[in-house]
């Protein structure tokens, strides 16, 4: 496999290409955010995961083949910076957990809970709600038919550890539903595309679970 996840700002997208799916990673922005345009090879459909950041090399994956949806993980600025225009220039639908749609600088076209599905062509995305980097976080799981599960987390969960949170309360929630609704879940395989730097799999990160909750952070 030539994919490694390891993209910087400025440099090429990196792309891994599944039976059914093609992912594409982006990473854009002063912030070294990852967008994620996933297209589904049987329909060629499209679906954009963060529109975080310079609209022009987002729309530029595109080769004007169309979008149908942007997802946003959640409610911080950094993750929607370029969402405005990429909607506006597309026409494609939004799609937000309610607890953070409301941040957000254009209308939620498709609030989505726990538990919901999200679909790009003829392949489907788990919606898994992540309580504690935000209120509203959420990340979406692909259960490739012929492979591995990918899981895009967002900011809550990146190599060593999950994403910032600001109480004690706001990170046992995000460690308990990372815990519950990621590793209790899905097998060591899975690997983990999130909003920021390079990905990882759970099962680099599995070993260390203990230690990040007795660290608290």
């Amino acid at each position: 496999m030539s994919y490694t996840g390891d993209t910087q700002v400025g440099g090429p997208a990196d792309v891994r290409e599944l039976p059914h799916l093609t992912i594409t990673k982006l990473a854009v922005g002063s912030m070294d955010n990852n967008a994620y345009l996933l297209r589904c090879r049987g329909t060629d459909e499209a679906l954009l995961i963060d529109a975080a950041s310079e609209a022009d090399r987002i729309l530029e994956l595109l080769r004007d083949r169309g979008l149908k949806r942007v997802v946003t993980t959640h409610r911080h600025s950094d993750h929607w910076g370029a969402l405005a225009e990429v909607v506006g220039t597309t026409g494609a639908k939004t799609t937000a957990h309610p607890v953070d749609g409301g941040e957000l600088p254009v209308t939620v076209d498709d609030p989505v809970e726990h538990g919901d599905a999200v679909w790009v062509g003829e392949c489907r995305l788990d919606v898994i709600h992540l309580r504690g980097h935000t209120p509203g976080s959420i990340a979406l799981r692909y259960d490739d038919p012929e492979g591995a599960t990918h899981l895009f987390t967002g900011d809550s969960l990146f190599p060593g550890g999950v994403g910032k949170t600001w109480s004690p309360a706001d990170f046992t929630s995000l460690i308990d539903d990372v815990e519950e609704r990621l590793f209790a879940t899905m097998d060591d395989t899975t690997w983990v595309y999130p909003g920021h730097g390079k990905d990882t799999t759970l099962g680099v990160e599995r070993p260390h679970l203990a230690e990040w909750r007795s660290r608290g952070w």
